[in-house]
């Protein structure tokens, strides 16, 4: 996965006069004239971009688009020239077979020319410095033409969205743009950068991709339908309407549910007067408590129709009844507490269904040993978490970062596979193998920031950097960096 490109260019054709004479050469930009110092610059640097030019002709505002380019990707690439036109940078092009006559010399087609014939911008060559191999910017896609794409004096660093949802629903958006044209305006802005902070509080920006309609300068609300077609939002612009207010949810406690639910004022009396009770803490947001929810709403039921009944089913909601929460120390949901005569006796993570529920309070055991988690077995592997991730990444040349979660069967087959790749480069102090459990704390904000979506999810990063997801078999060899 080696991400060093060098992308050889005639900039006859390109970015005729781009640079200055020799001696006003921004010091960003490296003049390279001999065929070692070239070779070397390829091997040391990440992303270079080679401009041979055939002379060195003064230069006009185009020379400044290149030096701030080499300022925003400072660090993350390079910009290097050529003078093809001198002695020594003669006999360096002659060797690496480039002619600024040619209008195509045999290399790749000029990545700046974007698609509307325009002048590049520092947008698209920043964006393409930073990934070579990377889709275009939105606004320099041709199916992206009627989209209006709102510009600002400030230029971002952050050129590159990283939103799956956003990405999914640029097709879309498209689409509709087009089919609206000359009846609506669909417009397209990146808003995450720091800068637009402002903007963002202003119109309720807490995620993206966020709609915002507009009518005579003046905002009135937003559009929600993240799962809808072209023609649902074309139909909606033909009567725009405020999202309808969502139901709240009625809380799990307020139904006719067969299972008991605990207060702090009503647990203690609760075990006194019932001496096996299994209890479930949870939190109604909690994905994985819902799912468990009417597994273990059958279990209660069918323990509350059984006159000899071995024990009953509890409920409490840890985010309203805290101080019990904070007495057994909960903090994963679902965890499921077995106690008997009001004394806890065993925590019990492997009860999820109806029948394992009824089976357990029949016959009460202690938990087999639970197995040793994936990041306190040694290995190759560095676990990383919100607090270490970038700065451990950014000292690495290769790093390829598993995303997991400790349920997940794809992700079980995976561990040994990935952690005996990572043994065999554990020497290497440019390679890392890494791995991340989304499921921990603030590592779920990581994981969405990273754009994971489902596990395991592969992704390659150089210095820190995100540069492709890894797609590929999942073997030893397979995951070698």
């Amino acid at each position: 996965m080696n991400k060093i490109v060098s992308i050889h260019l005639c900039l006859q054709v390109c970015l005729a006069s781009v640079l200055q004479a020799a001696v006003k050469v921004s010091p960003l930009i490296e003049k390279v004239s001999d065929h070692k110092d070239l070779k070397k610059l390829l091997r040391t640097r990440t992303n270079v971009l080679v401009l041979y030019t055939k002379s060195a002709t003064s230069g006009d505002s185009k020379f400044k688009l290149l030096s701030d380019v080499a300022q925003v990707v400072k660090g993350q690439g390079t910009i290097a020239w050529v003078n093809c036109g001198d002695s020594e940078g003669r006999k360096l092009c002659k060797k690496v077979k480039v002619d600024p006559s040619s209008k195509s010399g045999g290399y790749a087609k000029c990545c700046l020319d974007s698609p509307s014939g325009l002048s590049p911008s520092l947008q698209s060559m920043v964006a393409f410095l930073k990934d070579p191999t990377g889709a275009p910017l939105w606004e320099e896609n041709p199916e992206a033409k009627d989209v209006v794409h709102v510009e600002t004096e400030k230029v971002s660093t952050e050129i590159t969205p990283w939103c799956g949802v956003c990405k999914r629903m640029q097709p879309v958006f498209q689409q509709a743009a087009t089919e609206t044209k000359g009846k609506f305006v669909l417009a397209g802005m990146n808003v995450h950068p720091a800068e637009f902070d402002g903007l963002k509080q202003e119109y309720n920006v807490k995620g993206y991709p966020t709609f915002c309609y507009f009518e005579k300068g003046k905002f009135l609300h937003h559009y929600e339908n993240y799962g809808g077609t072209a023609k649902d939002i074309t139909d909606w612009m033909k009567n725009p309407q405020p999202p309808q207010p969502k139901v709240p949810e009625v809380q799990w406690s307020e139904t006719d549910s067969p299972v008991f639910h605990l207060t702090d004022d009503s647990f203690d009396g609760f075990l006194e007067e019932h001496p096996s009770v299994l209890i479930m803490f949870y939190a109604p947001w909690c994905g994985h408590c819902k799912k468990m929810k009417p597994e273990y709403e059958e279990a209660a039921e069918y323990l509350n129709k059984d006159r000899n009944s071995p024990g009953v089913l509890a409920a409490v909601d840890t985010t309203i009844h805290k101080a019990v929460g904070d007495r057994f120390k909960i903090s994963g949901f679902p965890t499921v507490k077995y106690f008997e005569k009001g004394e806890e006796k065993f925590t019990l993570p492997h009860l999820r269904s109806k029948d394992k529920i009824i089976e357990y309070l029949q016959n009460p055991q202690a938990p087999p040993p639970p197995e040793q988690s994936w990041e306190d077995k040694p290995s190759g592997v560095s676990h990383l978490g919100m607090d270490d991730f970038r700065e451990v990444l950014k000292k690495k040349k290769h790093a390829l970062v598993m995303f997991y979660a400790p349920w997940c069967p794809h992700c079980k087959n995976a561990v040994p596979h990935f952690t005996t790749a990572a043994d065999l480069f554990k020497e290497d102090r440019k390679i890392a193998y890494a791995a991340v459990d989304c499921t921990k704390g603030q590592n779920q904000e990581l994981c969405k920031q990273e754009s994971v979506e489902g596990y395991p999810t592969f992704n390659y990063y150089n210095y820190g950097k995100f540069a492709e997801k890894y797609n590929g078999d999942r073997g030893v060899s397979d995951t070698d960096v």
